[in-house]
């Protein structure tokens, strides 16, 4: 695990372009905190650094929204589906042509693909988050050591 404090929107902002510069599709990055912890801030950046030019908001009522970038980019909020058997086409989701930021991903963890990028975004103070990243596979591993180097 690796671990990063930030002190601002604006670092929260360069840390997820620093690790949207690294992503390509397929790539799943997985986002857990709590509500305010600064979630949809970090998609909104990520997003922006991969060349979505529309507004980028949490999809909690329709579970996903999809964008166009430099690369297809699908946004989840599968909260509402704690508890359920939903399949919502996971794997041309996650094996498709698209990055995939899915927050509350604990609720589909059987879903998941076994390679991704795990986040936790901890509110420690008004404007001060901790981020605690966490690599699952070797292609994830390296991007946080290029970013944590």
């Amino acid at each position: 695990m690796w671990k990063k404090d930030i002190e601002s929107v604006e670092e929260m902002e360069a840390l997820a372009a620093e690790i949207g510069s690294y992503l390509k599709p397929p790539d799943v990055l997985t986002l857990e905190g709590d509500l305010g912890a600064g979630k949809t801030t970090f998609s909104k950046a990520l997003a922006k650094s991969i060349g979505v030019n529309r507004t980028v908001s949490s999809p909690t009522f329709t579970i996903i929204k999809q964008y166009e970038g430099n690369y297809p980019l699908n946004h989840l909020d599968v909260y509402r589906l704690a508890g359920s058997e939903e399949d919502l086409g996971w794997d041309e989701l996650f094996y498709g042509d698209a990055i995939s930021i899915v927050e509350w991903a604990q609720f589909i963890q059987d879903e998941l693909p076994e390679e991704r990028l795990e986040m936790m975004i901890r509110q420690t103070g008004s404007t001060t988050r901790t981020v605690e990243l966490t690599p699952k596979g070797d292609r994830f591993t390296h991007i946080c050591e290029e970013i944590f180097r």
